[in-house]
Order: C-alpha cells, then sequence, then structure tokens
C-alpha cells in the first residue's frame, strides 16, 4: 500500500514516517518506538509484519530491497537509515556490509 511522502526530505522526517507507519498499522506505542528499537522483540512485530513494513515503504518511496534485509536491518534506526540512503536522503549507513551496499545500489539508482 503506497503512504503520501511529500513531507519526507530527510533522514529524520523519514524516521517520523516509519514510527507513523508502526504506530497507525500495528497499534505500537509511540514511546517504544525509539531509535534503538529492536524492530521484533524491543517493538513487538513480527517477521511478517517487519516484511509487511518494508513492502510498504518500499511502495510509498519507489525502492526496491533486496533479499535478506533484514539480516542486516534489526532496529528502527537501521531501518530509516537504510530506507533513507537508497531514496538519496542520507549517507550510507556505516552498519551495512559491502556485499548488500552492492546489492542496494544495484536495484536503486538513489542511493547515495
Amino acid at each position: 500500500m503506497q503512504r503520501p511522502i511529500d513531507d519526507v526530505k530527510n533522514w529524520m522526517q523519514m524516521f517520523r514516517w516509519i514510527v507513523k507507519l508502526i504506530r497507525d498499522d500495528h497499534g505500537v506505542d509511540e514511546s517504544v518506538l525509539t531509535r534503538a528499537a529492536v524492530l521484533e522483540s524491543d517493538c513487538g512485530l513480527t517477521i511478517e509484519q517487519v516484511e509487511g513494513l518494508l513492502e510498504t515503504i518500499a511502495h510509498s518511496f519507489d525502492l526496491r530491497f533486496p533479499p535478506n534485509t533484514l539480516d542486516e536491518v534489526v532496529k528502527l534506526e537501521e531501518l530509516c537509515m537504510l530506507a533513507a540512503w537508497m531514496r538519496g536522503l542520507f549517507k550510507r549507513p556505516e552498519f551495512i556490509s559491502g556485499d548488500f551496499e552492492t546489492r542496494c545500489r544495484g536495484l536503486n539508482a538513489a542511493c547515495g
């Protein structure tokens, strides 16, 4: 499902957009949705719900996440930084592996 993205111009706005997505779609209290929150254990999301988040982010921002993205992304902040980088709004996140970077760049021309 595609969501409006007009207000997303930097990584912090991307973070806020994703927080609202998790809050609205999964009823997670915003106080839990901190930068360091682990998507599954801290936010209480199932793997299927996290995969659904990736799909919504991909559709809304015209991104393509490589297979096994969830092997690289564990925390809410990581998801936000990765999506922002893939959209050209942020520098390459330091936590991603070289192989994963190559796969992201191959799928998304806007990768910084």
